[in-house]
């Protein structure tokens, strides 16, 4: 056994979905959104050197001295698989250990809307999960990476960094490719992949204008792409899109956008006060005939309403499902009340508690 196992059995003990290892700290673990510690003594330098250096390869560590981090992953056999961020700070070297299931969830197992579901039986287009860092959209895309795995009969291609879970072909021809292991770039990788026959593409994060670029042609050429951004909401993600490129291009973009995408899911965790864990709020937009005229036209502000207006195909506004949650009893008013864009809304439920 390495000497990091001890510490990620004892994370993985208590639910937890990510292992803090940072020099001058103690070992802390994040439980259902919340850091504490779960060793006592401090980590020196030394020792998270001499444990990192077990687990990084030679590539691994010649990134990290050249850059002062690296990101890997690493897997403690028929245990989990884990996302590994190791860097220097001001008290030495820290990594962060984020847990990956050993398989993916599927969409039932992670109770998705039904919406979700059909979003997963476009053929082409693009598909977009956002949310910030620690939302579930790595999961979100893994379940329906697996839903159309189960379903279609075609090449699946995942373009990683790193490669997080690893799919088993069913019905589907499944390619995985690691950012620094297999491509130098995720737009490098995608212009392989368009000549690697894929019908799907999973683009781990769109993350630079060159990589949105081609993921929006691939889209306009058949092929269905589903990415990520770390926005939050449906608007806010179109006009993330739009505005990563230059002025003379955005009209065209924004006509591009509105024919290829099929849907927008923002989603953040919150911790549930019913029992111990986190529950996924979710906003859903569809990319109706109302919704790709006012992508066309560049009425972001209006598309809350449209998303509002669109309740019974399963559309829904973030606020809508954060106080579907309190409604519950899934979730504190007070928790809503933080996270909600209109905050008015949640004033007389954070008060009654």
């Amino acid at each position: 056994m390495r000497k990091i196992d001890k510490y990620l059995q004892a994370a993985l003990e208590q639910n937890a979905s990510d292992l803090h290892f940072v020099s001058g700290d103690p070992v802390r673990a994040r439980v259902h959104g919340g850091l504490k510690a779960i060793m006592d003594e401090r980590l020196t330098t030394e020792i998270v050197l001499e444990a990192m250096s077990e687990i990084m390869d030679g590539s691994t560590q010649r990134m990290f001295e050249e850059n002062d981090a690296a990101d890997f992953a690493y897997e403690i056999p028929d245990v989990s698989r884990f996302r590994v961020n190791v860097f220097r700070h001001i008290n030495g070297i820290g990594a962060i250990f984020r847990a990956i299931p050993s398989k993916a969830m599927t969409l039932d197992d992670l109770n998705m809307p039904d919406v979700v579901r059909q979003l997963c039986r476009h053929t082409q287009g693009m598909i977009l999960v956002t949310g910030k860092t620690g939302s579930g959209k790595s999961t979100t895309l893994a379940a329906m990476i697996d839903e159309m795995n189960r379903r279609l009969k075609g090449h699946i291609l995942t373009i990683e960094d790193p490669i997080e879970f690893v799919h088993t072909a069913k019905s589907c021809l499944i390619s995985q490719r690691e950012i620094g292991v297999h491509s130098k770039g995720f737009a490098n990788a995608l212009h392989s992949a368009l000549r690697e026959d894929p019908d799907v593409i999973l683009v781990g994060e769109m993350r630079d204008l060159e990589t949105i670029g081609i993921a929006v042609t691939a889209a306009e050429m058949g092929i269905l792409v589903m990415g990520t951004l770390h926005t939050n909401g449906a608007a806010q993600t179109v006009d993330r899109i739009i505005n990563s490129f230059p002025a003379d291009k955005q009209s065209h973009i924004r006509t591009m956008i509105s024919t290829s995408l099929r849907g927008v899911v923002s989603q953040q965790l919150l911790p549930t006060i019913h029992r111990p864990g986190r529950a996924a709020a979710l906003e859903i937009m569809i990319n109706t005939p109302a919704v790709a005229n006012l992508i066309r036209q560049g009425k972001l502000d209006q598309l809350e309403t449209a998303i509002q207006s669109g309740g019974r195909i399963g559309m829904k506004t973030m606020d809508n499902a954060l106080m579907e949650l309190v409604d519950k009893g899934w979730v504190s008013g007070q928790e809503a009340y933080q996270q909600a864009n209109n905050k008015h809304k949640f004033e007389n439920v954070k008060d009654i508690e």
